[in-house]
């Protein structure tokens, strides 16, 4: 199971995300800021004050996050159904 090992906030609202299969690499959130529950990430400090959270999760607090898989599949370029296959076997 992929889990994230470190993650750091980067300028212009972007992410570097290093999990525990050795993938590692940089996704942009710029596009979500200000949209919904993304409406926080408007305050920068509030944006990098990202942390994985208890269930893995790049966290900005106890109610926003996202899911861990997103940033593995925009790293590698894979697609779910890509990511299942590869690793049905593994769990």
């Amino acid at each position: 199971m992929i889990q994230i090992i470190d993650i750091k906030p980067l300028p212009q609202y972007k992410l570097h995300v290093k999990y525990n299969d050795g993938v590692e690499g940089d996704i942009d959130l710029s596009g979500i800021v200000g949209k919904g529950v993304f409406e926080k990430f408007k305050d920068v400090s509030f944006f990098n004050n990202v942390r994985i959270g208890e269930f893995g999760a790049p966290t900005w607090d106890d109610e926003l996050d996202i899911d861990p898989l997103n940033p593995y599949l925009i790293i590698t370029g894979k697609t779910f159904e890509q990511f299942v296959s590869e690793n049905k076997n593994k769990a």
